[in-house]
């Protein structure tokens, strides 16, 4: 398995309320962290509102070093609230919480950085519960009810962590930055595990020394925190919200990932066609390539750094899957790809691009001679709606005007099929008559649930598909 394979630079995101006495020596260990593997190290300190004289301690801190950037909050809002802040102004590759109460030990990041660089992690919290040098006996029942919620957590999200709610928690950067939190309080820990976990994250744990305190030495979670985190816990079981507002395909995208019977369905659709060397351009975040493996050679392509590293995650192990950036738009991409496929599978990627001939010329540049090119495009221009323009679709198409295209580009049409007839009725609904920007999760729920018995019937309904899938073949010969 591949991991990082570079020194990192690391950002230290610690939420600040009330930690006057101890704020300064904890800034103080967390400056006096050295790994070989940490080429920098960046320290965002927010302040959550504290009025104990606090702010005047990082104020004085802020000023004499360099490394620390210090974010004071008019008012105290809670834990999450002061993480997404700190998120926003975190620039390493790595973001680690750190609470100001010396609970946890950063020299213990040594351990946490181990998965990300020998086990290609995008997730790593540091347990107190899993075997570790020593931890300090507490409370039984506050320790009964962060296993409670640990487990509650695990049967919802179906990991198996054993400390869900601990401080450390070490994440890639680019996808904590791409998920939205909305939490203020300690509800984060469990908000932000159920949208890794439903954002595919790969995760791993390790122990960590725990030095806890007691309610008279300043702890401040109390039994009402962990009512709401249940309710967090349940919340993000049934809610989707694992992307910003701006990133509607993504949405539509990981909705898609659960409705396994239309992947399975597409892929069968297109099995026939696959050669033993495939190009797959637009996999996104490899809804369709797990059908579509093993092959001899399998290149997976994308342009979204979060959706490269889920096919990243998925390529460990699979010494014939290749993840690399490939941009349909851009001929320098293709370069180093020329004549090399016998197959390329092009699916709901086209409709994204404005210059659809320079598209299918680079399409047909990766092909050897004789080589198949499979495209999958929305179809009716009818149906454009407020679904495509979230997805950013140029267009739908007719079969006419993909079939055009095809042949311009210089590739021979051997097949037109139409596909999903079934989808029509809800794409209509949806983006046409009530303008959503989204699928609900009822509406994909019953449409896997009734797929399998639909897709034999498919074909004989009246009307055309909501796309058109098109077989192209590379002449094996100029003139042929």
């Amino acid at each position: 398995m591949t991991g990082i394979g570079r020194s990192i630079k690391l950002s230290v995101l610690m939420p600040v309320y009330d930690e006057r006495y101890l704020v300064e020596a904890c800034i103080e260990r967390v400056l006096a962290f050295r790994d070989p593997r940490v080429h920098e190290l960046e320290l965002v300190v927010v302040d959550d509102g504290s009025t104990d004289g606090t702010r005047e301690v990082l104020a004085a801190l802020a000023a004499r070093i360099p490394a620390m950037r210090y974010l004071p909050q008019p008012e105290n809002r809670g834990k999450g609230a002061a993480v997404r802040e700190a998120i926003r102004h975190a620039t390493g590759d790595l973001c680690v919480i750190q609470d100001a109460d010396l609970e946890y030990d950063p020299g213990d990041w040594s351990g946490v950085l181990v998965p990300f660089f020998e086990a290609n992690a995008d997730v790593v919290y540091g347990s107190r519960f899993a075997a570790s040098q020593f931890r300090r006996i507490l409370y039984y029942r506050h320790s009964l009810g962060n296993r409670l919620l640990t487990s509650l957590s695990n049967l919802m999200t179906d990991l198996n962590l054993t400390d869900m709610e601990t401080c450390y928690k070490m994440v890639r950067t680019s996808m904590l930055r791409s998920i939205p939190i909305r939490s203020d309080d300690f509800s984060f820990e469990a908000e932000i595990t159920a949208k890794l976990a439903k954002r595919g994250a790969v995760f791993f744990e390790v122990p960590v020394r725990y030095q806890g305190r007691t309610y008279l030495e300043g702890k401040k979670i109390t039994w009402k925190h962990g009512a709401r985190a249940l309710w967090e816990i349940v919340r993000w079981k049934v809610q989707d919200d694992l992307y910003h507002d701006d990133e509607h395909g993504a949405h539509i995208l990981t909705s898609l990932n659960h409705v396994q019977n239309i992947n399975r369905w597409m892929a069968e659709q297109l099995q026939p066609h696959l050669g033993e060397r495939v190009l797959e351009i637009g996999a996104g975040i490899g809804n369709l390539t797990l059908y579509l493996i093993p092959r001899q050679r399998y290149v997976a392509t994308d342009i979204v750094p979060a959706y490269l590293d889920m096919l990243r995650n998925l390529g460990v192990a699979k010494p014939y899957l290749e993840v690399r950036h490939l941009d349909l738009a851009r001929s320098e991409d293709f370069v180093p790809l020329e004549g090399q496929f016998d197959t390329v599978v092009c699916l709901n990627v086209l409709e994204h691009v404005p210059d659809q001939a320079a598209a299918l010329a680079n399409i047909r540049r990766a092909l050897a001679p004789g080589g198949k090119a499979v495209v999958l495009v929305p179809q009716g221009p009818w149906l454009y709606g407020s679904l495509d323009r979230a997805l950013d679709h140029v267009k739908r198409f007719t079969p006419e005007e993909l079939d055009e295209a095809l042949r311009a580009a210089g590739l021979e049409v051997l097949e037109l099929q139409q596909f999903n007839r079934l989808g029509v009725l809800g794409w209509a609904v949806n983006g046409r008559l009530l303008g959503r920007e989204r699928l609900s999760r009822v509406q994909l729920k019953v449409l896997n649930t009734v797929i399998p018995a639909w897709k034999g019937v498919d074909h004989a309904l009246p009307w055309p598909g909501l796309s058109v899938i098109a077989v192209a073949r590379r002449p094996a010969a100029a003139g042929s």
